[in-house]
């Protein structure tokens, strides 16, 4: 049975700030670098045959480190913007804090948790999940359908939206589910690509 592994790159530069990043392409911040070689170390026990990231350097950076532990450098690496963190819009590069002195703390968590609420100018998780899942089901089932483990390295609402597609979770769920940096979600996959566990490792 195929594995797929989903993995949030390690903590960012903007994350440390505590500033909304969005599609905003900044790198690893040191710890985030400890992070992604942690996961790889995690990740030496498994067989991959296949990587996935987004095109921005956070992802990037932690998939290279991720590689590196476990030995892999060699193997196929697709890049798709399809995979990106969502675009926070007008939020970008704001702090969080001051953001919801601002507005409100209720209204930016609706920002960031909602399901369909988008921030100004922004993408919704909803918006995310329209652009992730295709590319999911066109893209890298195939791979998973031929028996491929697959490794896919993203941001916290491109893989809350993949999560949602794959544990079923529910519009109501997705709002209190948060995905820690650098640390990888395993599912074992049926032979129809139906999940037969998932776990944190």
């Amino acid at each position: 049975m195929p594995s797929l592994i989903l993995l949030r790159h390690g903590q960012s530069t903007w994350n440390l700030e505590n500033r909304f990043t969005g599609n905003v392409d900044v790198d690893l911040s040191p710890l985030g670098e400890q992070e992604a070689s942690s996961a790889g170390k995690r990740l030496q026990a498994y067989h991959l045959d296949e990587a996935f990231t987004s095109v921005l350097k956070r992802a990037i950076h932690t998939l290279t480190i991720v590689l590196q532990e476990t030995h892999n450098e060699n193997i196929p690496i697709t890049y798709s913007a399809a995979l990106n963190e969502r675009m926070y819009g007008d939020l970008q590069g704001l702090d969080k804090a001051e953001t919801a002195k601002k507005y409100g703390a209720d209204q930016v968590l609706e920002w960031r948790r909602s399901y369909s609420v988008r921030p100004p100018n922004g993408e919704s998780l909803e918006d995310t999940y329209h652009r992730v899942i295709p590319y999911y089901e066109t893209v890298i089932c195939p791979r998973l359908l031929a028996g491929k483990n697959i490794l896919i390295v993203a941001h916290g609402n491109s893989l809350r939206a993949l999560m949602m597609y794959l544990e079923h979770i529910s519009i109501e769920e997705i709002v209190s589910l948060d995905l820690a940096t650098g640390v990888p979600r395993l599912y074992t996959m049926a032979h129809d690509l139906t999940v037969s566990k998932a776990e944190y490792l």
